[in-house]
């Protein structure tokens, strides 16, 4: 009881003194703020994957799959909110995943791993979220003027930059506009390619449906583990004491009613936009079932005006997805640069954020291009590599004939 009295002005005097918590992770929200950061954090473009998960599974095994990871995801959260409630009864309030790995794990080398595992997931996602919205930029781009001479990273740039003007949205909190939208935008598109789904299942050119599952028993079990992974790794979300330190203390029990309206929409539109995709598609189900809607070959199955609505709404909520999972970076850039005696908009804290803020999507952007120079690159090694064996194969050539050189 000593030592928790000891610790108790500790954490009272560092909140006083931390910028990142004073300003980026101000704890003014409702319960349905709450409900809008987690649904954008967990909801989000990844649905579009599920009949591809179900392809690998079939109806029983994917339907189970999808239940179970639901309910186990669901309760790991509500336990994980109840330790952040404990805790902040017992005067120790974690606005941060980190000062609870401490708590939970201590200072080894287990809280470094859990540092480590989150900011590779949330600046994947950042990277990922730029990336993905440059890629719906260009697909609308390259339908409007097919030979048109902006490339991905053109897009990319754009993109970016809108991500620098949004960025610069001081604190958490302030997006809640923003992730209501967000959630608006997921149920939307997830409706417009059930939509789709249903008008491409109706149509004289709907895809022949076949639910076998593949006849090796070996590329079986790989496309389980395959699908198991996608449903799991969708249902993920590595910032959830951010979000509760969003909250207006006491936050205790406002967690559950927000983890019970994203879930709300989880079961909407994850099990909706699953069983449209797999009974349109069945085993031939794409890895995006937009791709699955607009084949390369043949016509679209589905209203392209349709399909080119859903692709704007994913690209909207990507820039919010990018916002959200971007605040933790945010947050130590605030803790680090800013003082927290003076105003968030002080010209003292407002040039660091703008600049560093701008830095760090700037940065995600070369990361993004230099994906791109390297595909690239390895494409142009393919062409020379296969110089060697043209030359070799040259002697075997006759003009005009008709034989194939192995």
């Amino acid at each position: 009881m000593a030592e928790a009295a000891q610790n108790g002005p500790f954490y009272e005097i560092s909140r006083e003194e931390d910028a990142g918590a004073a300003f980026v992770l101000q704890s003014k929200g409702k319960w349905w703020h709450a409900g809008f950061h987690l649904t954008t954090a967990i909801v989000g473009p990844t649905i579009l994957t599920l009949p591809y998960a179900f392809r690998g599974l079939g109806w029983g095994l994917g339907f189970l799959c999808l239940t179970a990871m639901g309910v186990v995801t669901f309760y790991s959260y509500y336990l994980m909110s109840l330790v952040l409630d404990h805790c902040e009864k017992a005067g120790r309030r974690h606005i941060r995943f980190r000062e609870l790995a401490a708590d939970v794990l201590g200072s080894g080398w287990m809280f470094y791993f859990v540092i480590f595992i989150q900011t590779a997931i949330n600046t994947g996602i950042s990277i990922g979220a730029i990336l993905l919205a440059g890629e719906c930029l260009q697909i609308m781009y390259s339908n409007l003027s097919p030979d048109g001479p902006l490339k991905l990273y053109h897009f990319i740039a754009m993109v970016t930059i809108v991500m620098i003007l949004l960025s610069q949205f001081p604190s958490f909190h302030s997006l809640r506009h923003i992730n209501f939208v967000s959630l608006l935008l997921s149920l939307g598109y997830t409706f417009l390619v059930v939509g789709a789904c249903i008008a491409a299942g109706a149509s004289k050119n709907a895809p022949r449906r076949d639910y076998s599952l593949e006849s090796s028993e070996s590329s079986r079990v790989f496309s389980a583990f395959t699908s198991i992974s996608i449903i799991a790794a969708i249902f993920g979300n590595g910032i959830l004491p951010e979000i509760q330190a969003t909250l207006a203390p006491p936050a205790t029990g406002k967690m559950v009613k927000g983890l019970i309206m994203c879930y709300t929409v989880i079961f909407f539109t994850f099990y909706s936009a699953a069983v449209s995709g797999y009974w349109v598609f069945g085993n031939k189900s794409n890895s995006n079932i937009l791709k699955s809607l607009m084949p390369d070959e043949g016509p679209s199955l589905a209203p392209v005006w349709l399909l080119g609505l859903a692709i704007v709404f994913v690209l909207l909520q990507l820039l919010a997805i990018g916002l959200v999972y971007s605040q933790v970076a945010y947050e130590i850039m605030e803790k680090k640069s800013a003082d927290v005696k003076q105003g968030m908009f002080s010209k003292r804290n407002l040039i660091p954020r703008i600049l560093l803020r701008s830095l760090k999507s700037s940065l995600a952007y070369w990361v993004n291009y230099s994906i791109i120079v390297v595909f690239s690159c390895v494409g142009i090694m393919g062409a020379f590599s296969s110089l060697r064996k043209l030359v070799q194969d040259a002697k075997q050539f006759k003009l005009f004939s008709s034989d194939v050189v192995d």
